[in-house]
């Protein structure tokens, strides 16, 4: 039975990814905007991390943007640790989430702030087959009480 080092193995490789994204968040919006992205990703420190550089040649309000992931692996807890960073937020890492796959799903939370709140953020990954994936964010105010999808990320296998 394996550890879960393996679980993010599906994601290597290049992609082509259109996104969804609110408006406006954390404030009742049903507006989505929607784009198109890619990224690549491989695998760091022997199969224990890999890390993703995505690209958004044009992100409604913003203009060109990139970000970058860093996950990690621990395999005494059997977890994985995601650092997200990019030029919306220059010189800026954001603290980690952490979790991992049950069922085929993968399921991660942290803690963060969003425009000077606090707020709880999850990620799912969702692996459709070798070529195609979902990737979902939601965030919190409440301390999970209630969550708000506000970003989703269809890949397709480029």
């Amino acid at each position: 039975m394996s550890d879960g080092r393996h679980d993010f193995d599906f994601l290597h490789g290049s992609w082509t990814i259109r996104n969804r994204r609110l408006a406006a968040r954390l404030e009742g919006s049903d507006e989505w905007l929607e784009f198109d992205s890619s990224a690549r990703v491989r695998p760091i420190l022997l199969g224990l991390g890999n890390e993703e550089t995505i690209s958004i040649p044009d992100l409604p309000g913003t203009g060109p943007f990139e970000g970058h992931t860093t996950r990690l692996f621990d395999p005494a807890a059997k977890t994985w640790s995601i650092f997200w960073a990019s030029t919306g937020a220059p010189g800026r890492m954001d603290p980690p989430l952490t979790g991992a796959f049950e069922d085929g799903k993968g399921v991660f939370y942290g803690e963060d702030t969003f425009e000077g709140r606090p707020v709880r953020v999850r990620f799912d990954w969702i692996p459709d087959g070798p070529d195609r994936a979902r990737w979902q964010q939601s965030y919190s105010a409440d301390d999970g009480a209630t969550w708000e999808l506000d970003w989703v990320m269809d890949f397709s296998r480029a």
